[in-house]
């Protein structure tokens, strides 16, 4: 017994002062400052680097979905980028999920009853799994690292904790209550009782591979995630056809696994010393032949190393007597005991530097180069997008500058232009006044030839005048307005639309040449433009009073009127009949003749006015003092004829003699007789249409000023309509360039902003590749 300790104490001795294979590029890789005491202390670096790593993508993946949906402009990204960019999210989420294991796992398969679980309770140092003849273990059994002191055990899909010694009832291929083929059973063990446990290795136990034809689904839910697969082989028979289909399965679903060969139960060579040799190399060559050429996952020299010959069954006791946990002595010490031990430890340090390689590579390689690609990929991405907004920044800057010079120039424009036309609609305006009323005085004048082409039946009676009256009226109304339109519509018409044209031509110049066509058609599509003229002659001319009874033309009162008639005589005479000088007022209306009560005006006169008091009175002569007599008798001689006339004749026979008083008397009396026949209906309306000329051309000529008023009125309003709708379509126009620039404005901000956030994501993408970089350099090319 004391000696099989200090053999075992020996051996351990050995391998601690023998260097592992390659020292020479171990030494070199010693200097590199990834390198620790422990080879599985690199994967623990390696998955914390890579994992912060991946941290930061995941992070700089969230920046850069925020940035764009902030941005949120096609011309920058569009909807596929965006997609792509949130498809980064699942695959660093996958890929996260995956380092999250932060364990190494190392799977063992063999045929049934090969050691595998006496080679893993080896490893641990304790006799955790059950082991023995014949078919042991029935499910697969992972025993794990935990910072416990106690281990515990726990049943898949479940979290409850069981003790540790109940899984020789559970996984125990002999007891009745033993769990599924494909079930798993964790068992988490004190990683202060076991070195490979606190470097994060989990190992896995399995049933034989010969028990079951669901292999494809034990790969599928154990094996893909495998750092190094041990076979466990029986060194008493060969390599079998069975743990050969197995392993090719996995090298089919597994790009190039890491495989070692355990060729199990090697004391049994023992018994026959002269045979070990040759079945040692028959093994090697077989394995090698395996490895190499069916597997393809490693060449010759490294297959080498991949081979072991081993008796776990030694190694475990020996280990366990050294602990003090079995007193009794396996049996007499068979030959190449020693040897059989030093390589059990030889592939443990050799499981211990590939392990920890094999994981870096198989954990982090592919993944370290997905996030590298992904780094380049936004990367570019974010400097095609930083372009994008640069040069949609500089085309936005551009038209933003030309748009805000063409406002300001338009404005200047406009304000020119106004003042104008404003002018111009002043100046069309007083000529349209002066012309209508040049036009309405001139058929003023004409005026009688109108009366004349009325042609109705005429009474004297009153109420046939009354109704001829009203038809004169609205005959005179019509045909004035009739022969003002004639005379002054085309022209006005036509000077309106030169006008409007005008307007058009210099304000449409300043609107986009796409709506030049669009406002011509609006002024185009108007109708022509007419004046409307309100005469109201019927109003005007109620107060008429027509005057058909007969007069004869040279009696007293006629003469008399007619001498009133010279100019200048009437209103001095009046002055100077008058009784006293006081301020006087002269009515609006003009002068009625008092013989033929007809309307006489020399002018029109509007409202009324003060007569002058001031000035001296003119000179007169003998006969303006018998004038002046006169018009004092006047009344009295115009209200009494027949006394007048005799009066008259009394006084004349005194002078002339009666013959010649007879014969003038005869000549006045037949030429009385003469008009009194004469004095018809037709004279009548003659006299009527004559009395009507006078009054109706001195009544519509006190609205002569405000008929053109209101025609120049009506042209200026039509012209100002116009140049309001022209101006409106310019003012447009000029919002619509204003709401632009101000649009362009806030797209010019927001595309700087962008191009900031864009320009630092590129940078931080570049980091992430820096970083990724320095990971492969460390870990993965060093490895």
């Amino acid at each position: 017994m004391s000696g099989l300790l200090r053999t075992s104490s020996n051996i351990d001795q050995l391998m601690t002062s023998i260097p592992p294979p390659h020292s020479a590029a171990a030494q070199d890789r010693m200097s590199k400052s990834v390198v620790t005491s422990s080879p599985l202390k690199i994967f623990g670096n390696a998955k914390k680097s890579i994992r912060d790593i991946f941290g930061g993508i995941a992070s700089y993946v969230e920046e850069s979905k925020a940035c764009v949906q902030k941005i949120n402009d096609e011309r920058i990204c569009s909807a596929s980028e965006r997609v792509k960019i949130g498809e980064y999210t699942d695959k660093v989420a996958g890929i996260r999920e995956v380092l999250s294991r932060d364990h190494m796992k190392v799977v063992f398969f063999g045929r049934t009853s090969n050691g595998k679980s006496t080679v893993i309770n080896t490893m641990l140092r304790s006799k955790i799994l059950p082991s023995g003849i014949g078919h042991t273990t029935h499910c697969f059994v992972q025993v794990e690292g935990s910072d416990t002191t106690e281990g515990y055990m726990l049943l898949e899909g479940s979290a409850e904790k069981r003790p540790v010694s109940s899984l020789k009832d559970l996984a125990n291929a002999l007891s009745s209550v033993k769990l599924e083929e494909n079930s798993l059973i964790r068992i988490c063990w004190p990683k202060n009782m076991c070195s490979l446990l606190k470097d994060d290795v989990v190992l896995l136990d399995s049933p034989g591979i010969d028990v079951s034809p669901d292999l494809d689904g034990w790969i599928d839910k154990f094996c893909l995630d495998a750092d190094v697969f041990v076979l466990v082989a029986n060194a008493e028979s060969t390599l079998m056809q069975t743990e050969k289909n197995f392993f090719l399965k996995v090298s089919e679903m597994l790009s190039k696994p890491t495989v070692f060969i355990l060729n199990n139960r090697w004391d049994a060579s023992a018994s026959e010393p002269d045979m070990m040799e040759m079945v040692r190399s028959q093994h090697m060559e077989r394995n090698m032949e395996f490895l190499c050429n069916e597997l393809k996952v490693v060449n010759k020299k490294e297959a080498e190393g991949r081979i072991f010959f081993v008796s776990a069954k030694e190694a475990l006791h020996n280990r366990l007597t050294e602990k003090g946990a079995v007193t009794t002595p396996l049996g007499s010490v068979l030959e190449g005991y020693q040897s059989r031990l030093f390589e059990f430890a030889q592939f443990e340090r050799t499981f211990e530097e590939c392990i920890s390689r094999s994981a870096v590579k198989t954990k982090f390689a592919q993944h370290a180069h997905k996030g590298k690609l992904m780094a380049c990929e936004l990367r570019e991405l974010m400097e095609a997008l930083l372009d994008r907004s640069q040069s949609l920044r500089e085309e936005v800057t551009k038209v933003y500058s030309s748009s805000t010079n063409q406002l300001a120039q338009l404005e200047r424009q406009l304000a020119e232009i106004s003042t104008d036309i404003e002018n111009t609609i002043r100046m069309v305006a007083d000529d349209v006044q002066l012309k209508v009323s040049r036009a309405l005085s001139d058929e003023l004048r004409k005026l009688y030839v109108l009366v004349d082409e009325f042609d109705r039946p005429f009474h004297p009676d009153a109420m046939f005048l009354n109704v001829y009256k009203n038809e004169l009226h609205q005959h005179v109304e019509n045909g004035l307005g009739k022969r003002i339109q004639d005379r002054c519509s085309q022209v006005l018409g036509e000077l309106v639309q030169i006008s409007e044209q005008r307007m058009a031509d210099k304000l449409l110049v300043m609107l986009p040449s796409e709506k030049q066509e669009a406002a011509h058609n609006l002024i185009s599509a108007k109708p022509q433009f007419s004046v409307e003229y309100r005469l109201d002659a019927k109003n005007l001319c109620a107060d008429f009073q027509e005057s058909i009874e007969f007069r004869f033309s040279f009696s007293p009162a006629a003469l008399l009127s007619r001498y009133m008639r010279k100019p200048m005589s009437l209103t001095a005479l009046w002055n100077r009949a008058a009784p006293s000088p006081r301020v006087r007022l002269t009515p609006s209306v003009p002068y009625l003749d008092p013989g033929a009560h007809t309307p006489v005006t020399e002018g029109p006169t509007v409202g009324l006015t003060p007569a002058p008091t001031a000035s001296p009175p003119p000179a007169f002569d003998a006969n303006t003092d018998l004038a002046v007599t006169l018009l004092r008798l006047a009344p009295a001689i115009s209200s009494t004829t027949t006394i007048s006339c005799i009066c008259l004749a009394g006084a004349i026979s005194r002078y002339v003699g009666w013959k010649v008083f007879a014969v003038v008397g005869g000549i006045y009396g037949s030429l009385y007789v003469y008009e009194r026949l004469m004095w018809s209906n037709r004279a009548k309306e003659r006299a009527f249409k004559s009395q009507y000329v006078t009054y109706a051309s001195s009544k519509l000529q006190l609205i002569v000023d405000m008929t053109s008023a209101n025609a120049s009125h009506q042209v200026q309003q039509e012209l100002n309509n116009t140049y309001s709708r022209l101006k409106h379509e310019v003012n447009t126009a000029k919002a619509e360039l204003r709401s632009e620039i101000q649009s362009m404005d806030t797209d010019r901000n927001k595309l700087n902003d962008a191009a900031g956030a864009l320009k630092t994501l590129r940078n931080k993408a570049g980091w992430l590749d820096n970083e990724i970089n320095g990971f492969i350099s460390r870990f993965i090319d060093y490895s």
